[in-house]
């Protein structure tokens, strides 16, 4: 039996933060990302919702049947939903899922909360490595929500999957940010 792809959007498209080994860029229609600010939830979370004029980047991985129990867990805080749309190089058309947070879900916050930087340095630098800076500017313009705060949270990342970002990496993330006037907050002891 072929297995099932997910579609990545996030933290998914960083190859170091995921163990599968059958990945490729794709783009999906039909999807924008948000931030979404959720009651209980101290940072912000990345989702998508549906928008008919927009199409996102992203990559499908190969998710093993023994293996969705896992990526179930990871992202236990959104619905996975059979993806349709799905655009990428593959010789057939295997089934895709796509993981959402849908309004019915979550309760909202009363306000909002900080994107964590370490979450975003992730994301970015997966755009960075498969689509070069021209991906990294669609991401910005595919996301909704950029007039959150953002929790710098470099120095102590709370992000388990962070990763190190090179100087040119961090230079892409905070020109972006500053390109939109962000307000940063700091981590609270």
């Amino acid at each position: 039996m072929a297995p099932a792809y997910v579609f990545g959007y996030g933290s998914l498209v960083n190859r170091y933060t995921h163990c599968y080994r059958h990945v490729r860029r794709a783009r999906i229609a039909g999807w924008r990302r948000a931030w979404r600010h959720l009651q209980g939830r101290t940072v912000a979370l990345l989702t998508v919702i549906e928008d008919r004029q927009s199409q996102l980047d992203g990559m499908i991985a190969a998710v093993p049947d023994a293996e969705w129990t896992a990526l179930d867990l990871r992202e236990r805080n959104y619905q996975k939903t059979k993806a349709d749309n799905v655009e990428h190089a593959l010789p057939r058309k295997p089934e895709v899922h796509i993981y959402h947070a849908p309004d019915w879900m979550h309760r909202p916050a009363q306000s909002m909360t900080p994107i964590a930087l370490s979450y975003l340095d992730v994301v970015v630098q997966g755009y960075l490595a498969e689509f070069g800076e021209a991906g990294v500017a669609r991401f910005f313009e595919t996301t909704d929500g950029w007039d959150a705060p953002v929790l710098n949270d470099r120095s102590a990342p709370i992000y388990r999957r962070h990763r190190p970002l090179n100087a040119k990496e961090r230079s892409v993330v905070d020109d972006h940010l500053s390109a939109f006037g962000t307000r940063f907050e700091r981590r609270r002891p």
